[in-house]
Protein backbone atom coordinates (compact mmCIF):
# COMPACT_ATOMS: atom_id res chain seq x y z
CA UNK A 1 0.00 0.00 0.00
CA UNK A 2 1.40 3.36 -0.98
CA UNK A 3 1.72 6.10 1.56
CA UNK A 4 -0.64 8.93 0.70
CA UNK A 5 1.03 12.29 0.92
CA UNK A 6 -1.16 15.14 2.04
CA UNK A 7 -0.28 18.51 3.35
CA UNK A 8 -1.66 19.33 6.79
CA UNK A 9 -3.70 22.16 5.27
CA UNK A 10 -5.36 19.81 2.75
CA UNK A 11 -6.06 16.85 5.02
CA UNK A 12 -8.43 16.03 7.80
CA UNK A 13 -7.18 15.68 11.38
CA UNK A 14 -7.18 11.89 10.78
CA UNK A 15 -5.00 12.03 7.66
CA UNK A 16 -2.72 14.63 9.24
CA UNK A 17 -2.26 12.31 12.26
CA UNK A 18 -1.44 9.38 9.95
CA UNK A 19 1.03 11.48 7.98
CA UNK A 20 2.70 12.77 11.14
CA UNK A 21 3.03 9.19 12.44
CA UNK A 22 4.59 8.06 9.16
CA UNK A 23 1.94 5.37 8.72
CA UNK A 24 1.19 3.79 5.36
CA UNK A 25 -2.37 4.58 4.29
CA UNK A 26 -4.53 5.24 1.27
CA UNK A 27 -7.38 7.74 1.14
CA UNK A 28 -10.53 6.72 -0.73
CA UNK A 29 -13.12 9.36 -1.60
CA UNK A 30 -16.65 8.70 -2.79
CA UNK A 31 -19.73 10.81 -3.35
CA UNK A 32 -21.77 10.65 -0.15
CA UNK A 33 -25.50 10.61 -0.88
CA UNK A 34 -27.44 12.31 1.94
CA UNK A 35 -30.61 10.63 0.66
CA UNK A 36 -29.12 7.13 0.89
CA UNK A 37 -31.11 4.72 3.02
CA UNK A 38 -27.93 2.82 3.83
CA UNK A 39 -25.96 3.58 6.97
CA UNK A 40 -22.79 5.63 6.46
CA UNK A 41 -20.55 2.57 6.67
CA UNK A 42 -22.68 0.41 4.39
CA UNK A 43 -22.74 3.25 1.87
CA UNK A 44 -18.94 3.48 2.03
CA UNK A 45 -18.50 -0.28 1.49
CA UNK A 46 -20.85 -0.24 -1.49
CA UNK A 47 -19.30 2.90 -3.02
CA UNK A 48 -15.77 1.53 -2.61
CA UNK A 49 -16.72 -1.92 -3.87
CA UNK A 50 -15.25 -3.67 -0.84
CA UNK A 51 -16.56 -6.20 1.64
CA UNK A 52 -18.50 -4.69 4.57
CA UNK A 53 -16.35 -6.94 6.81
CA UNK A 54 -13.33 -4.73 5.98
CA UNK A 55 -15.10 -1.38 6.49
CA UNK A 56 -15.31 -0.37 10.15
CA UNK A 57 -17.58 2.20 11.75
CA UNK A 58 -16.53 4.39 14.62
CA UNK A 59 -19.10 4.54 17.41
CA UNK A 60 -18.86 6.54 20.60
CA UNK A 61 -20.31 5.01 23.73
CA UNK A 62 -20.47 5.96 27.38
CA UNK A 63 -18.80 3.31 29.54
CA UNK A 64 -19.40 4.00 33.24
CA UNK A 65 -19.42 7.76 32.57
CA UNK A 66 -16.38 7.86 30.25
CA UNK A 67 -16.69 8.33 26.51
CA UNK A 68 -15.18 5.36 24.72
CA UNK A 69 -14.65 4.67 21.01
CA UNK A 70 -15.75 1.34 19.55
CA UNK A 71 -14.54 0.38 16.07
CA UNK A 72 -16.66 -2.44 14.61
CA UNK A 73 -17.43 -3.82 11.13
CA UNK A 74 -20.28 -2.04 9.35
CA UNK A 75 -21.71 -5.47 8.53
CA UNK A 76 -22.77 -5.93 12.16
CA UNK A 77 -23.55 -4.05 15.32
CA UNK A 78 -21.86 -3.17 18.59
CA UNK A 79 -22.26 -5.47 21.59
CA UNK A 80 -22.44 -2.90 24.39
CA UNK A 81 -21.93 -5.47 27.16
CA UNK A 82 -18.77 -6.78 25.43
CA UNK A 83 -17.54 -3.19 25.00
CA UNK A 84 -18.05 -2.45 28.70
CA UNK A 85 -16.10 -5.58 29.62
CA UNK A 86 -13.27 -4.81 27.15
CA UNK A 87 -13.03 -1.25 28.50
CA UNK A 88 -12.90 -2.46 32.10
CA UNK A 89 -16.35 -1.16 32.92
CA UNK A 90 -19.71 -2.49 33.98
CA UNK A 91 -22.21 -0.66 31.77
CA UNK A 92 -22.15 0.86 28.31
CA UNK A 93 -24.69 2.87 26.37
CA UNK A 94 -24.45 4.81 23.15
CA UNK A 95 -23.18 8.34 23.80
CA UNK A 96 -25.22 11.41 23.07
CA UNK A 97 -24.43 12.30 19.42
CA UNK A 98 -23.77 15.95 20.29
CA UNK A 99 -21.29 14.92 23.01
CA UNK A 100 -19.57 12.55 20.58
CA UNK A 101 -19.25 15.31 17.97
CA UNK A 102 -18.06 17.90 20.48
CA UNK A 103 -15.47 15.58 22.04
CA UNK A 104 -14.07 14.07 18.84
CA UNK A 105 -14.25 17.19 16.67
CA UNK A 106 -16.01 15.24 13.90
CA UNK A 107 -19.61 15.12 12.67
CA UNK A 108 -21.77 12.01 12.94
CA UNK A 109 -21.16 9.79 9.95
CA UNK A 110 -17.64 11.14 9.70
CA UNK A 111 -16.19 10.34 13.12
CA UNK A 112 -12.74 8.85 12.73
CA UNK A 113 -10.92 6.89 15.42
CA UNK A 114 -7.82 8.86 14.38
CA UNK A 115 -6.97 12.52 15.00
CA UNK A 116 -9.74 13.19 17.49
CA UNK A 117 -9.85 16.49 19.34
CA UNK A 118 -9.64 14.60 22.65
CA UNK A 119 -8.08 11.13 22.58
CA UNK A 120 -10.61 8.67 23.91
CA UNK A 121 -10.15 5.12 25.15
CA UNK A 122 -10.57 2.93 22.06
CA UNK A 123 -11.57 -0.69 21.51
CA UNK A 124 -11.21 -2.23 18.04
CA UNK A 125 -13.17 -5.37 17.20
CA UNK A 126 -10.79 -8.35 17.04
CA UNK A 127 -12.04 -9.23 13.53
CA UNK A 128 -9.95 -6.32 12.19
CA UNK A 129 -6.87 -8.50 12.65
CA UNK A 130 -8.23 -10.97 10.08
CA UNK A 131 -7.55 -8.48 7.27
CA UNK A 132 -4.34 -7.10 5.77
CA UNK A 133 -5.99 -3.67 5.62
CA UNK A 134 -9.22 -2.16 6.92
CA UNK A 135 -11.16 1.00 6.11
CA UNK A 136 -12.22 3.60 8.68
CA UNK A 137 -13.57 7.11 8.33
CA UNK A 138 -10.94 9.64 7.35
CA UNK A 139 -12.82 12.33 9.24
CA UNK A 140 -15.64 13.40 6.98
CA UNK A 141 -18.55 11.84 5.17
CA UNK A 142 -17.47 10.43 1.82
CA UNK A 143 -13.84 9.92 2.82
CA UNK A 144 -12.34 6.66 4.07
CA UNK A 145 -8.78 5.76 4.94
CA UNK A 146 -7.36 2.28 4.34
CA UNK A 147 -4.59 1.11 6.64
CA UNK A 148 -3.19 -1.96 8.37
CA UNK A 149 -5.22 -2.88 11.45
CA UNK A 150 -2.02 -3.00 13.51
CA UNK A 151 -1.39 0.66 12.62
CA UNK A 152 -4.96 1.59 13.58
CA UNK A 153 -4.58 -0.18 16.91
CA UNK A 154 -1.16 1.32 17.60
CA UNK A 155 -2.05 4.88 16.64
CA UNK A 156 -5.20 4.89 18.80
CA UNK A 157 -3.64 2.98 21.72
CA UNK A 158 -6.57 0.61 21.31
CA UNK A 159 -7.24 -2.74 22.83
CA UNK A 160 -8.79 -5.46 20.71
CA UNK A 161 -11.73 -7.59 21.78
CA UNK A 162 -14.73 -9.31 20.19
CA UNK A 163 -17.14 -6.37 20.55
CA UNK A 164 -19.03 -6.74 17.26
CA UNK A 165 -22.14 -8.82 16.63
CA UNK A 166 -23.48 -10.24 13.42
Amino acid sequence: MAKKKQSPSGGTPATVALEKAGAAFTVHAYAHDPASELGYGEEAAQALGTSPDRVFKTLVADVDGALTVAVVPVAGSLDLKALATAAGGKRAAMADPAAAERTTGYVRGGISPLGQRKRLRTVVDASALEHATVFVSAGKRGLEVELAPQDLIGLTDAVTAPIGRG
